[in-house]
């Protein structure tokens, strides 16, 4: 299924930086007919003006919520079946969403015992590996891992050619035969960057983000003001995929979490840049404030419930490419949806993009304000700000935030 592409030249996208994500699930979605109940709300998501839809893992998994897959071809999972998934995916089709696969190819579960009695086999189903294709540090008889360890389950090892051969085809195939348009590649630390490059290659996503997540700087529980280190890690990812994929802005959403509660002198490097990504390399950062790991259910890190209109109120206006949070989006009462879709629509409007340019005014503790492109100001916090100049009208305003245009 081609679909009507808007663009099929994968760096089209990565050049306009006009995206707009919806994370499309949370830690609980596999227990609510998940494909099915998404479908209802296509319209809606095309009509807000998200330009992606970030789905689940589409693929059959040990555990339900899709982060352990064994048949990487057997799309009946948790999530509904292969029927409801490519119905979902046409119907995204047809209201010109594209949607984000989740790419779970760091580790796969084994279907036999083989090498030291361990399951690191895949007999009997599609993509039938040997040992040679689980890792040395995790059991099987490949090479050591190119990155981190993802414990617990065998790690796959990307040097093996059959190994990519095998999982571009599959990419092909989600591709080309399933209808996904976009890629997002989960554990990125665990695997090099130039395998994800090789595979956005072979299989042509029109847009690829992979999570590339490590700690911050921390002195105890006190985040450091510098996360250059933390950024430049990430950046470095970036470049190793040949710039081909954008990364999650970790370092935005750590030190935004943290300005919200008063410390709003974080939001400026010693440069006057902002202090993540998004103010290194723009074009290449997907911005974000809870996703199904640090916010939802799971809660590892998440972003303080009282303060997310302050924290989308940075990210709708800012450079980067926003991504919306399906919980606030959809589980937080009508009024936090309109205040984002009045976002959303004045950022269209506009047209702020992933590389506009920003000017900080105000970073205190109280108080941070900015102008973006020639024609957008904000300001977050609880102090008062107002921009100078009788040009200037007030395009929407809420709980300790407020937006202006020209």
């Amino acid at each position: 299924m081609q679909g009507n592409d808007q663009q099929t030249d994968t760096g089209a996208v990565l050049r306009s930086g006009r995206e707009i994500l919806l994370q499309a699930f949370n830690w609980e979605s596999h227990k609510h007919d998940w494909w099915r109940k998404l479908e209802k709300k296509v319209a809606d998501i095309a009509k807000s003006g998200f330009t992606t839809a970030w789905l689940p893992p589409p693929t059959n998994s040990f555990a339900p919520e899709g982060y352990l897959p064994q048949n990487l071809y057997d799309l009946n999972s948790s999530y509904g079946s292969e029927q409801l998934l490519r119905a979902l995916l046409e119907k995204m089709r047809q209201y010109n969403v594209r949607a984000m696969a989740d790419i779970v190819i760091n580790h796969r579960v084994g279907t036999t015992k083989g090498h030291g009695g361990m399951y690191n086999r895949y007999d009997g189903v599609p993509l039938s590996w040997d040992e040679r294709a689980v890792t040395s540090c995790t059991g099987g008889l490949g090479n050591r891992s190119t990155g981190d360890n993802f414990n617990g389950v065998p790690n796959i090892d990307h040097t093996q050619h059959f190994v990519r051969k095998d999982i571009t085809a599959w990419l092909q195939w989600l591709r080309k035969n399933v209808g996904f348009q976009d890629f997002r590649f989960d554990f990125a630390r665990g695997y090099s960057p130039k395998y994800v490059k090789e595979y956005i290659e072979g299989a042509k996503p029109i847009f690829s983000v992979g999570e590339y997540w490590d700690s911050c700087n921390y002195n105890g529980h006190f985040l450091e003001y510098n996360q250059d280190s933390h950024r430049q890690r990430i950046v470095n990812w970036i470049d190793l995929t040949g710039q081909l994929s954008a990364a999650f802005d970790f370092t935005t959403k750590g030190i935004l979490q943290e300005a919200v509660k008063g410390q709003f002198w974080r939001l400026r490097d010693p440069q006057g840049k902002p202090p993540g990504v998004m103010g290194w390399w723009p074009s290449r950062a997907v911005t974000f404030i809870d996703n199904h790991d640090t916010g939802s259910t799971q809660a590892h890190w998440p972003f303080p419930s009282d303060h997310i209109m302050e924290g989308y109120a940075y990210l709708l206006t800012h450079p980067g490419m926003p991504t919306v949070f399906y919980d606030h989006f959809y589980d937080w009462g009508n009024s936090i949806h309109e205040q984002i879709v009045k976002l959303i629509d004045i950022r269209k409007h506009q047209d702020i993009h992933s590389r506009s340019s920003i000017k900080i005014f105000e970073a205190q503790p109280n108080l941070y304000s900015a102008i973006i492109g020639e024609k957008v100001c904000m300001k977050i916090g609880d102090g008062s700000w107002c921009p100078a100049g009788k040009e200037w009208t007030l395009a929407t305003c809420g709980h300790r935030y407020a937006v202006w245009q020209k």
